[in-house]
């Protein structure tokens, strides 16, 4: 933990709420390592808890007050409701995520004694891909279960961060990103079957590499229509598919089912989504494989596999995520890179031998701002644990 974020923010919660006494609590950010695109197409997905995050100060109140303040934001100010208004009179900006996870919460029967007053302060950049509104959630519900005894585990709290977000702040997002934040565990991935749920952790020994996340310093705009517009897309060739194959997702076929039977899915645009789906799932699986087996060169090649399947088939990537993982894979010490989440700007994911580091964030840096006028930003980031109280 980084005492000097956790100081400043007991000494900012202190100065806007009064008094000491509050306690602190953490929830990570994520990265994806591959599996994009396929959560809502009952595939698997390969996330990590990172070591940035959402940091946060919370105290009980006597009343039913709740007041949320982000030093990222200052000029937002404190702002305030109460639990009796949650869903009358709905939060919107950036309180709406922790207003949301409240208000999932006592709809599950959670509902807090008192109001609280949470300060918080984000080292995830916002609109990066890195999911900080996932960590804003799950740090909420952390702080509903320590502050009042709430006997949640933290699986439950990752499903209602999604229902908060689905739900109160209208963002149909997948379970990932809670997931991932909730249950990451240090130098672990998780290898999450979207479907079911059902998970495994998956060891990631990077020996003398390192991960690398690039901010192309692109908004991440996921614009809904493009988001449903592959939603549809993918639905279409499913569709298709069911005349011919007793399948649920497209993800339940392998690539050699895909091949002989994805002449019947009509629609050009159709088909190459569904491409994307079938063998991201095969690369996704075979990513863990190679991770528990320690051939990291073999997941680098698979992330460089994804990158361009994300690029071609499923038309999600933007000039400025391809010139970064072009100039990233041009340097001999890289592994593997690819973009990471949603895409149409946002991040990307990296693997580079430890002592190549400063010269790749140079090279890159360079030659990125040379090609897009834009300055990208390097985070050197590990793989931490999940949701917690910071004692």
């Amino acid at each position: 933990m980084d005492k000097e974020i956790t100081d400043k923010l007991q000494a900012k919660a202190a100065a806007l709420f009064g008094g000491a006494g509050q306690r602190l609590f953490f929830a990570p950010g994520r990265v994806n390592l591959i599996g994009e695109h396929i959560d809502y197409n009952g595939g698997h997905v390969l996330p990590c808890a990172l070591t940035l995050g959402t940091y946060g100060a919370a105290k009980r109140r006597q009343d039913r007050r709740l007041r949320f303040y982000s030093m990222n934001m200052p000029e937002a100010g404190v702002i305030e409701t109460d639990l009796d208004s949650l869903e009358s009179r709905p939060v919107h900006g950036w309180a709406a995520y922790p207003a949301g996870a409240v208000w999932a919460f006592m709809q599950h029967g959670f509902v807090p004694e008192t109001g609280f007053d949470l300060a918080v302060y984000g080292t995830v950049p916002d609109k990066s891909g890195l999911s900080s509104s996932a960590s804003l959630e799950v740090l909420t519900g952390t702080v509903l279960c320590h502050l009042f005894g709430f006997d949640c585990g933290p699986a439950a709290a990752a499903r209602l961060g999604q229902e908060a977000e689905n739900r109160y702040v209208g963002v149909q997002c997948g379970i990932m990103d809670q997931f991932a934040s909730a249950m990451g565990k240090k130098d672990q991935a998780i290898l999450l079957d979207c479907a079911s749920l059902a998970y495994r952790y998956v060891p990631v020994r990077l020996g003398d590499a390192q991960l690398v996340i690039v901010n192309s310093n692109k908004p991440h705009e996921l614009s809904d229509s493009a988001y449903n517009d592959r939603r549809r897309e993918c639905e279409r060739a499913l569709a298709d598919l069911k005349k011919h194959c007793s399948i649920d997702a497209l993800c339940q076929l392998t690539p050699e089912e895909f091949q002989k039977a994805a002449d019947v899915i009509e629609d050009p645009i159709c088909r190459r989504r569904a491409e994307h789906a079938v063998f991201e799932e095969a690369r996704t699986l075979a990513a863990a494989a190679a991770l528990e087996s320690g051939d990291i060169r073999k997941f680098g090649q698979l992330m460089a596999e994804s990158h361009i399947s994300l690029r071609d088939q499923y038309e999600v990537s933007c000039r400025e995520l391809d010139i970064l993982v072009e100039e990233a894979l041009s340097i001999r010490s890289t592994v593997g890179a690819r973009m990471t989440g949603g895409g149409f700007g946002g991040c990307t994911v990296n693997i580079v031998q430890k002592d190549a580091v400063p010269y790749f964030t140079e090279t890159v840096g360079r030659h990125y701002h040379e090609r897009t006028g834009l300055r990208a930003a390097f985070y050197i980031a590990g793989i931490g644990e999940g949701a917690r109280e910071i004692v």
